[in-house]
């Protein structure tokens, strides 16, 4: 039976995907803000909000990357480099984290009165690195011999999967992940090591070319 992705490069998706799946971004601090702030059943709504905001970037984005590999598949070639070029910003960025002087405050999201899962969805929904994923960090991972149809949808499934669990961890958590996010030691440890996952996956990406 001939599965529609190449099992080396969704092992070394998923690797990338779940470090950027529990860094402590935007998504994640809204999660620990509502679970403080309202509790378990509002952190599971705002996570709702959350996902359906990525549901809609992710088909706008799928289906233009569906039709750029259709009419251009030489293009996709070049998309890898992209891809690899931006993980590789992003350990950068992590590296200045973990060795920086000082560490900023985390930014906290203030939560309205309105609905945990408006807010989530707008949270989300104004994203830019979330077309950044699907048009950067995603191509290097898709096998241009396989239909790329099937291979979105395995994908699809893997970063919801990823992302629920990574924000029901930190939305559930509450107060104590709150805390472990503020110190400092924590973050630079944590920066350090998201910092390597993802540059290890741009160095393979640029070599496999």
């Amino acid at each position: 039976m001939d599965i529609p992705i190449d099992p080396s490069r969704f092992i070394a998706f998923l690797g990338v995907m779940t470090a950027m799946g529990f860094a402590p971004g935007p998504a994640n601090i809204f999660c620990i803000a509502t679970g403080m702030e309202k509790g378990k059943r509002a952190a599971l709504l705002g996570i709702a909000g959350l996902n359906c905001g990525t549901a809609i970037w992710f088909v706008g984005a799928a289906l233009g990357l569906n039709a750029l590999v259709i009419e251009f598949p030489e293009f996709f070639h070049y998309l890898t480099y992209i891809g690899a070029a931006y993980l590789f910003y992003l350990a950068l960025s992590s590296f200045r984290q973990a060795f920086a002087k000082n560490i900023e405050p985390l930014h906290k999201i203030k939560i309205s009165q309105q609905s945990p899962f408006y807010q989530g969805f707008l949270v989300q929904i104004a994203n830019p690195k979330a077309i950044l994923f699907f048009t950067a960090v995603l191509p290097p991972f898709m096998d241009m011999t396989k239909p790329a149809g099937p291979q979105l949808i395995v994908f699809s499934i893997a970063t919801f999967a990823i992302d629920i669990t990574a924000m029901c961890f930190y939305g559930l958590g509450g107060s104590m992940l709150k805390r472990r996010a503020e110190d400092a030691r924590f973050r630079r440890g944590f920066a350090l090591a998201v910092g390597i996952l993802l540059m290890t996956a741009a160095a393979l990406i640029v070599i496999e070319q």
